[in-house]
């Protein structure tokens, strides 16, 4: 009995919608006092609504999901009838129209074109007939609709998928699905809905700051100041930022790790990254073309990720990459005979270590036929630790007999892999202070050292990332060079929504 209740007020609650709207002539004469409303019904709306359906499609961005909403809804123009006469589409656009302080283009949300017909409504002479009346209606309401959703998308997700235009970024990236964009429809409070989505991260809101304010850093042109901006703000829109209370964070072009702990940096160090494309750019911006947009990442960048770091090894063995082996190794031992002998490398047939390694000519001997490990010492690339998480990249983050690096301003020096300036501070933030941590620091002391992996007891998130710009702790602006020039690529696929030098200026 009560399901039988629930569907009878649920078919009276539906029944008395489609009566809110059978005197559909009537509700729009009266708000618009035009007569050529009067005649207004939702039947012959809906006739004409289906055709600028069709005729609207090449300019939606979600044809599909706008045109099944408004069927599956009797062509109601919930927008036209609710939203325009209070003020709620005018104020729709007056946000639209703002967007250039998103670094955005307000003719990508149709900011004139919703005005233009909403004046049309509120002048009593300006739609002369039914069928003008009819068309105007369907016209505004899919177009409200369609600039709704793409606004919504853009400041709460960004304009672009990063995964789409980046060979290597491997952070999982949450993008709009359709239930997330029918929620438009069902707006009540349009100016509640409307300052919802605004963008609220202080990182975000400082950058946006300096690009209405007209900032420029120094050493650069406004406009490479202004492109440095806008780019950062699109990442910022990105729904893949860490939620976890305590995280790893590495930013690739401040050669910097920092353990966040309740949005606080509980220890930083320096570190070197992948070498990149773009690293002899200070500062600046290489002109921006069509070619731009394709991402050709250097084979040594270190890539853009997000992971679980689950054990360290410690004393680890390096099991040599085949292109560091056939590139560098094989090149060193072609010189020197005894170059992997005093670099503690055993070299490997068919998976069988070869006793005197120093027998085979190296210059002329097959690229793929030899497998190298280098044992653990002082000497080992990887250190006396490195912390392990899954990814498809074969990355992890390592100590390093290369200290020297670490003095440099420009760090991205390694062959992918995150080099560590204090990889034992590291070990205490996921250990703690106790036994493990001093077993490990005992062993990385040790003369003859034993390779030895140790499951951490909770897994630590880390994220591997690339931001340019953003505010310090006292909120002053700091701008890095784009060493991978991951900043042309993105600014390449912004240029058509970017708003134009006139509609900065107005800011």
């Amino acid at each position: 009995m009560p399901a039988l209740l629930l569907f009878a007020a649920l078919l009276l609650v539906c029944q008395s919608c489609k009566k809110s709207r059978s005197d559909l002539g009537a509700q729009l004469y009266k708000k618009t006092k035009n007569k050529v409303f009067k005649d207004a019904t939702p039947e012959g709306l809906a006739d004409v609504f289906k055709q600028v359906l069709v005729d609207e499609r090449k300019n939606m961005t979600n044809p599909n999901l706008i045109t099944a909403y408004y069927e599956q809804n009797d062509y109601d123009p919930a927008f036209v009838v609710d939203h325009i006469f209070n003020g709620d589409v005018d104020l729709t656009a007056n946000y639209f129209e703002k967007v250039s302080q998103h670094g955005l283009d307000p003719k990508m949300f149709n900011a004139d074109k919703i005005k233009a017909l909403v004046d049309k409504f509120q002048d009593k002479k300006a739609i002369k007939n039914l069928d003008e009346a009819y068309r105007d209606i369907a016209l505004l309401e899919i177009t409200t609709a369609n600039s709704l959703i793409n606004y919504s998308n853009a400041l709460q997700y960004g304009i672009l998928s990063p995964r789409k235009i980046y060979e290597r970024y491997f952070t999982e990236t949450k993008r709009p699905d359709s239930a997330g964009m029918s929620k438009i429809f069902y707006i009540t409070n349009m100016k509640a809905y409307l300052d919802s989505i605004q963008p609220k991260d202080p990182q975000y809101l400082a950058l946006q700051k300096a690009l209405v304010d007209g900032s420029t850093a120094p050493g650069m042109s406004k406009e490479e100041t202004t492109r440095y901006l806008v780019a950062n703000m699109e990442r910022l829109r990105w729904k893949n930022k860490p939620s976890q209370a305590k995280y790893v964070i590495v930013n690739i072009p401040d050669y910097r790790l920092d353990v966040m702990e309740n949005g606080h940096s509980v220890l930083n160090m320096k570190v070197c990254v992948g070498e990149g494309r773009n690293k002899d750019k200070q500062n600046s911006l290489v002109d921006y073309d069509e070619s731009d947009k394709i991402d050709r990442p250097f084979s040594r960048e270190t890539p853009q990720l997000n992971s679980m770091i689950h054990s360290v090894q410690v004393n680890p063995v390096w099991n040599i990459p085949e292109s560091i082996a056939s590139k560098e190794i094989m090149v060193e031992a072609a010189k020197d005979p005894y170059y992997l002998d005093n670099k503690n490398i055993d070299a490997y047939e068919n998976g069988k270590k070869i006793e005197d390694p120093e027998t085979i000519d190296w210059a002329s001997a097959p690229k793929d036929k030899y497998e190298f490990k280098q044992r653990p010492g002082d000497d080992n690339a990887l250190g006396k630790i490195k912390f392990l998480f899954n990814n498809k990249s074969s990355v992890y983050l390592h100590d390093t007999p290369a200290k020297e690096p670490f003095n440099w301003a420009m760090r991205a020096v390694s062959h992918g892999c995150v080099r560590l300036g204090d990889p034992q501070g590291l070990a205490q933030q996921l250990f703690g202070q106790g036994a493990t941590f001093d077993r490990i620091t005992k062993a990385m002391g040790e003369d003859n050292p034993e390779p030895t992996t140790i499951g951490v007891p909770t897994k630590m998130p880390v994220y591997i990332t690339y931001v340019t710009c953003w505010a310090d702790s006292s909120g002053i602006i700091q701008f890095r060079p784009d060493v991978y020039g991951l900043d042309i690529v993105l600014y390449g696929h912004l240029q058509k929504f970017l708003p134009t030098t006139d509609q900065l200026a107005k800011l």
